[in-house]
């Protein structure tokens, strides 16, 4: 937390603690530091360090910390880092190649950063997980390092504070991390901010996602994810962050107090995504145009219904009398009878008004 510059200093092998964060240093690690074998806690934040420094830090096997964010260190993450590691940042480095399947079998680890900036690629590892302390929601007593400070990025935002030890986090944001996210990451239940965004991640999200109870900021966004979002997702209760915008979602957003809460960029860039907080879904519409479509069905019925049955009640009138009349001769004479003597009423009637009416 000064402003030293040039390059690393040298230091005692027995040496267990180093912290030249926020500082100027520049060039590489020096070599001599792979012979600390005291080395615990290391922390570069924020220099104009480069060099392929991990492979030499793999010696190092009591490292409990490690913290190079913001320098320029590059090359491959190696598989045979300490086993004792509880925190690894790597983040705003160039950091290149897959993620070793070692990192989440370290069964203390509850942060792992290796976000923006990077170019890890391949796919997360489909391994069964060992990382105790993600899996639990407990802490062990032998962790040592709530006594430093770190950034926390999480639910959008960046937080320097002292490491929390019931908090575990895991973030593998802006990097080139392809293929499917393993069911067996969403095992982890005591993780409370996963971040995958910005990579090139497809596939469904697992239903195994239901039982990270503890999940508190989820960010899937700007991946190639598909498929409906899980229903059981809705039972999450702490989860107060959630981005799964740009991507390829469709079909109804499970309904639940948690989901339906988010704001509508949480899901934007999902043009196949419906329901609650997003517009309503085409079954909600069939169902209320099934509705209208059924009354105006209705009303058509019942106007078709009343011409017909005037229809067929004239004909029936019509062909009862008529037709009576044809077939009866009898009738038929008596009614020429019945017509002639209303004529000549009618006539004699009219005759008499009309003289009456002269007069």
């Amino acid at each position: 937390h000064n402003n030293f510059t040039g390059t690393l200093p040298h230091l005692s092998p027995k040496v267990n603690y180093v912290d030249l964060s926020r500082n100027s240093f520049r060039g590489s690690v020096p070599h001599a530091w792979k012979n600390f074998k005291y080395l615990y806690f290391i922390n570069l934040w924020n220099n104009n360090l480069f060099g392929e420094v991990l492979m030499m830090l793999s010696c190092l096997t009591h490292l409990k910390v490690i913290n190079l964010e913001k320098n320029e260190f590059f090359g491959a993450i190696p598989n045979n880092m300490s086993k004792d590691l509880e925190v690894v940042i790597l983040r705003s480095n160039k950091f290149e190649g897959s993620i070793p399947p070692q990192l989440f079998l370290l069964s203390d680890l509850i942060h792992l950063d290796l976000a923006p900036h990077n170019k890890l690629s391949g796919s997360i590892p489909h391994i069964t997980y060992n990382t105790t302390l993600m899996i639990a929601n407990g802490y062990s007593t032998n962790l040592i390092a709530e006594e430093d400070n770190i950034n926390f990025y999480e639910k959008g935002n960046v937080y320097e504070r002292k490491l929390d030890l019931y908090r575990r986090t895991i973030d593998l944001s802006a990097n080139k991390i392809s293929g499917e996210i393993p069911s067996e990451l969403f095992k982890l239940i005591g993780v409370q901010t996963l971040n995958l965004s910005y990579n090139h991640l497809t596939g469904t999200i697992p239903n195994t996602i239901g039982g990270m109870k503890n999940l508190e900021s989820l960010d899937l966004s700007n991946n190639k994810l598909f498929g409906e979002i899980p229903e059981n997702m809705a039972t999450l209760s702490f989860l107060s962050y959630l981005n799964l915008s740009c991507n390829n979602f469709s079909g109804q957003i499970p309904k639940g107090t948690q989901l339906q809460s988010f704001n509508v960029s949480s899901y934007d860039g999902n043009r196949e995504l419906c329901g609650d907080p997003l517009k309503k879904c085409n079954m909600e519409k069939d169902a209320v145009n099934t509705i209208q479509h059924g009354m105006n069905e209705d009303s058509e019925f019942d106007e078709e219904s009343l011409y017909l049955g005037m229809g067929v009640g004239f004909a029936v009138g019509f062909w009862g009398v008529f037709g009576s009349l044809l077939i009866f001769r009898k009738w038929r004479h008596k009614y020429y009878m019945l017509l002639n003597q209303l004529y000549d009423q009618l006539y004699v009637t009219y005759m008499l008004k009309f003289n009456n009416f002269r007069c």
